[in-house]
């Protein structure tokens, strides 16, 4: 037998071997005849609730698949892809710088006749409306899942002593001294990792300054040296109340010393409770908003969304996509995430609240919410050790060397946006 017919007929047997594992690899999967939609999450902790989440909806479609990727460093894989234009067909990503700079790159869809768009919170339909630029006509997010940010605090601590909930910054103050006067440490801080001096930051600027600030300051209609002041005086007056030498604790320091009931209290995003439960399951765990002003009827629930699904604008498969997006907005749906990844639901609809979030409810319920002013701070700017800094900045002239420098670098970081903010201003205005 020649070796040109031996080798034509492996060549034979291995296309056959091939075709077959081909075969086998569409029956296992199930793309053989759907239409595959992609959706990439920035949230790899949420991982099996993805899957859980994927896997039913594909037992119930037969025309579609989806695909749910979770990858580590999702953002920089993301960007990555965005460059060589290899894009999927939706993101999850949070209500953030990241999405403000993706959508002012023209990357997202419209998607207004999105008829779920009329179930979301109007919150969090205004908090994306405010992370844009630009303005833009339309929108561009279903925001899906959010987090919120106040004070937790040990319930039964409170009871045994008898405290009350402080609705102004005056009872606040004054719940701090009682907690005291026992020999208990009001709060714990752990600003080691520098993050963390952005909780009670954002916690007290939603009450204490616009929601819009950061937009007013591109307008040139505002200085964070006027808008923040307040913000800056109390978040030191915190210092007086807290673990000594707090930047010698790190987040997990902090996490654990308040689940061992080392302080009364600590302010925080909902986010950290499950770190809490881990070190004490059994804790009696509530929170209350942070009680910024002298008037309660002044203060905001610091909410911010957490989770929310663009449409990549140059998908082929709007229809396919807003199917997935109908099936993720069920609300049998949304609970598998909110039991997985805990959090609130961006739906108005009747999700039951969790027992540690039960003291923000008139808030959550009569949509009393803001953004977390970070969210505008672009990255490079590192606001939080700015923060951290000004904090450990003993001298006599502390507060307004700090706000001269957010000023100073706020230019110096958004040159480019705030020329670009301020030419759509003067074409607006038609001057």
């Amino acid at each position: 037998m020649s070796k040109r017919k031996i080798t034509g007929r492996r060549a034979a047997a291995l296309g056959i071997a091939v075709g077959l594992l081909a075969l086998t690899g569409c029956q296992q999967d199930g793309q053989d005849h759907r239409v595959q939609v992609e959706l990439v999450s920035y949230k790899p902790e949420a991982v099996a609730a993805f899957e859980k989440i994927a896997e039913r909806f594909n037992e119930t479609h037969t025309d579609i698949y989806l695909k749910v990727d979770s990858p580590n460093e999702a953002m920089t894989i993301l960007k990555t892809r965005f460059i060589r234009e290899d894009y999927p067909d939706i993101v999850g990503i949070g209500g953030d710088i990241n999405y403000s700079n993706f959508l002012d790159a023209d990357l997202f869809m419209d998607i207004s006749d999105l008829e779920e768009l009329g179930q979301v919170k109007q919150s969090y339909l205004d908090i994306d409306k405010e992370l844009e630029f630009i303005p833009q006509d339309g929108f561009y997010a279903l925001p899906y899942a959010a987090n919120a940010a106040g004070v937790l605090y040990n319930r039964d601590m409170f009871e045994q002593n008898g405290w009350e909930i402080p609705n102004t910054w005056e009872e606040f103050i004054s719940l701090c001294e009682q907690i005291q006067a026992k020999g208990i440490l009001p709060l714990y801080l752990g600003y080691k990792d520098t993050w963390t001096c952005l909780s009670p930051w954002n916690a007290l600027a939603v009450g204490l300054s616009d929601s819009d600030t950061c937009a007013q300051v591109n307008r040139g209609e505002n200085t964070f040296s006027a808008s923040y002041r307040e913000v800056a005086e109390k978040i030191r007056t915190l210092l007086d109340y807290a673990e000594p030498n707090p930047y010698a604790y790190s987040y997990n320091d902090a996490c654990t010393a308040f689940a061992r009931g080392q302080s009364a209290m600590y302010p925080i995003g909902s986010y950290a409770i499950p770190q809490i439960k881990s070190v004490n399951p059994d804790m009696n765990l509530d929170s209350f908003t942070f009680p910024a002003n002298s008037d309660a009827q002044d203060n905001v629930l610091n909410s911010g969304v957490d989770l929310q699904f663009c449409v990549m604008k140059n998908t082929p498969n709007k229809e396919a996509v807003y199917e997935v997006l109908r099936f993720l907005y069920q609300d049998e749906t949304i609970q598998i995430y909110l039991d997985d990844q805990g959090g609130l639901s961006c739906k108005d609809s009747d999700f039951a609240l969790p027992a540690e979030l039960e003291g923000m409810r008139p808030y959550i319920e009569s949509d009393r919410m803001a953004d977390y002013q970070d969210h505008h701070y672009p990255s490079e700017m590192s606001v939080d050790a700015m923060i951290q800094t000004y904090m450990l900045d003993t001298s006599d002239g502390a507060l307004d060397t700090f706000l001269t420098r957010f000023d100073t670098d706020w230019a110096r970081y958004n040159r480019d946006l705030i020329q670009k903010v301020q030419q759509y201003q003067k074409e607006a205005s038609g001057k």
